[in-house]
C-alpha cells in the first residue's frame, strides 16, 4: 500500500499583489505548520489574529459579493482565495499557515497561480511524520442544478474531466481530463490565466467588483480576438483556469480527495454547494479544526461495509489512519441474538464472533484503502496467535485496535486487540485478503 506522508513548507514565504475585486494592496505569508493541523488562513490586520480554518463549514457563496469564493467563521472572512488553495491541493500540501493582511488575498502578476506554486516549491516542501488523510470517494455522489452538473466517482487517484460551454466564437466548447499530481499541475494547469469577456466588463465595473483588475491580471476576450499582448498559453487555456478554480475549491474539503470529479459548465457557487453536498453524502468526514478525525457512525459503516443484521458486529469507528491503524467499538447488548443459545442463563459472547468483529474494523481499514470498496471484500485467510483473556458480556462495550503490518498486492496482516475499558480482553493477528465481489 502506497501511503503518502503529509507535507508542508520547510520556510515562510511571502509575496504581496492587488485584491482583484476590493483593488486592495495586500501581503500574503505562507508558514510551516505541524501535521494534523490542515491549512488555515490567519487576518493579522485584526486584532487577535483569527483564523479561519479550510473547511466545508467554513465555505461560502455570495452573489453579491462576485465571481469569488468565500471563506467565513463568525465574522472574521477571508475572499477569493481559490488560486492560493489550488497551489496547496495542486502541490499535495497538508499544514499551512496562511497570513493576509488584508479581507479579499492579493492575487499576484499575471491572474494564475503559477507565481504561488512557484513560490512555495522555492519554500521547499517537506514530508512530515503523520500519513496524508484523504477524503476517499466509495460512490458516486451527483450535483446538479440548471444544466449544471458536478458529479464524483471511485477513482485510484485524484482526477478532473471539466467541459465549459460559452457563446462565443473564441471560447465555445472546450473539454479536458487529467490527473492531478504536482507535475501536472505544474505544467498544464498552474499556468492557466483567469479570464472574462469584453462585452461583461462594464456590467462588473457597475456592480463594484473586480476593482484591482488589469490588463495584465487576466485574458480579455474581445469579440474577434483576445486582447493582451500575450497569447494564450495553451490552445484551451479557458478550461484550464477552470480546473484551477475547481481544484482550489475542492481544497475547501479540507483534506484532499481521492476520485474522479467531473464537471460541466460549474463556477464558484456550484463548487460550493457540491462541497458541502460531498461532505454530507461521503462516508469519511472531515477534519476538524485540530485533533482526531470525526467518528464514522453506524450510516457510514453500511456505506462501506456489505455485512448486515444479525452479522453486522461493528457500531463506530473512532479514528482511522490511512494505510496505518484504526479503532472501533461493539455495544454488547443482551438483544445479540448468538445469546438465546451461549449460554442460556450464563451468557457469554462467543469468541469466534469477538474476532469476527475484530476483523470487520480490520477490514473497514482495508477496503478504504481500495479504489471502489463496494466492489470490493474481504476474505479471511488466517489467525495466528489468538488469545482470550476474559469473558465479554451484556452490557461490555468492545473497543477494538488495529494495527496494518504488511499489506501487498491485496493481501493483509494486521495485529488486533480487543479492549473492555483499559482490559484486554483478546488478541490476535489476521490475515486477509481484498477480493473482487462476485455478481448477485
Amino acid at each position: 500500500m502506497n501511503v503518502r506522508m503529509q507535507r508542508t513548507i520547510a520556510q515562510p514565504v511571502t509575496f504581496e499583489g492587488t485584491g482583484l475585486h476590493t483593488g486592495e494592496r495586500g501581503t500574503v505569508t505562507f508558514r510551516p505548520a505541524p501535521a494534523n493541523s490542515g491549512v488555515r488562513f490567519v487576518r493579522v490586520d485584526l486584532p487577535g489574529r483569527p483564523q479561519v480554518q479550510v473547511r466545508p463549514e467554513n465555505a461560502h457563496f455570495d452573489p453579491s459579493a462576485g465571481r469569488r469564493t468565500i471563506l467565513r467563521d463568525g465574522d472574521v472572512q477571508i475572499h477569493t482565495m481559490e488560486h492560493i488553495l489550488a497551489a496547496v491541493a495542486g502541490l499535495a500540501i497538508d499544514n499551512l499557515e496562511i497570513e493576509t493582511t488584508t479581507m479579499e488575498t492579493p492575487e499576484p502578476a499575471d491572474g494564475s497561480a503559477a507565481p504561488i506554486a512557484r513560490l512555495l516549491c522555492g519554500a521547499g516542501l517537506v514530508d512530515q511524520d503523520r500519513p496524508t488523510h484523504h477524503i476517499k470517494v466509495t460512490k458516486p455522489v451527483a450535483w446538479n442544478e440548471n444544466g449544471i452538473e458536478l458529479v464524483a466517482r471511485p477513482y485510484q487517484g485524484f482526477k478532473i474531466t471539466f467541459t465549459i460551454a460559452y457563446d462565443h466564437p473564441l471560447v465555445g466548447t472546450q473539454t479536458i481530463a487529467l490527473d492531478i499530481t504536482p507535475e501536472s499541475f505544474l505544467e498544464e494547469i498552474a499556468p492557466a490565466r483567469t479570464f472574462v469577456l469584453q462585452r461583461d466588463l462594464e456590467g462588473l465595473r457597475k456592480a463594484g467588483w473586480i476593482k484591482g483588475g488589469r490588463m495584465e491580471s487576466a485574458v480579455v476576450v474581445g469579440e474577434d480576438r483576445v486582447l493582451n499582448p500575450e497569447p494564450l498559453r495553451f490552445p484551451d487555456e479557458f478550461v484550464r483556469h477552470k480546473v484551477l478554480d475547481l481544484l482550489g475549491d475542492l481544497f475547501l474539503l479540507g483534506r484532499p480527495l481521492l476520485g474522479h470529479v467531473t464537471a460541466v459548465r460549474s463556477g464558484h457557487q456550484s463548487h460550493v454547494a457540491f462541497i458541502k453536498h460531498l461532505k454530507e453524502t461521503l462516508p469519511l468526514p472531515g477534519r476538524r479544526p485540530a485533533g482526531p478525525p470525526d467518528e464514522w457512525d453506524i450510516t457510514a459503516i453500511m456505506d462501506i461495509m456489505p455485512h448486515r443484521y444479525p452479522f453486522l458486529l461493528v457500531d463506530r469507528i473512532t479514528s482511522l489512519e490511512e494505510g496505518q491503524s484504526i479503532e472501533g467499538i461493539k455495544n454488547v447488548t443482551i438483544n445479540e441474538p448468538f445469546f438465546q443459545g451461549h449460554f442460556p442463563g450464563h451468557p457469554i459472547m462467543p469468541a469466534v464472533l469477538i474476532l469476527e468483529a475484530m476483523a470487520q474494523v480490520g477490514g473497514l481499514l482495508l477496503l478504504h484503502s481500495v479504489d471502489d470498496p463496494n466492489d470490493k471484500l474481504m476474505y479471511f485467510m488466517g489467525i495466528d496467535g489468538a488469545k482470550f483473556r476474559r469473558p465479554v458480556v451484556p452490557g461490555d462495550q468492545l473497543r477494538f485496535v488495529l494495527t496494518l503490518v504488511k499489506f501487498r498486492k491485496g493481501t493483509s496482516k494486521m495485529r488486533g486487540q480487543a479492549f473492555v475499558e483499559d482490559q484486554l480482553v483478546a488478541e490476535a493477528e489476521l490475515l486477509a485478503k481484498v477480493v473482487d465481489r462476485r455478481p448477485a
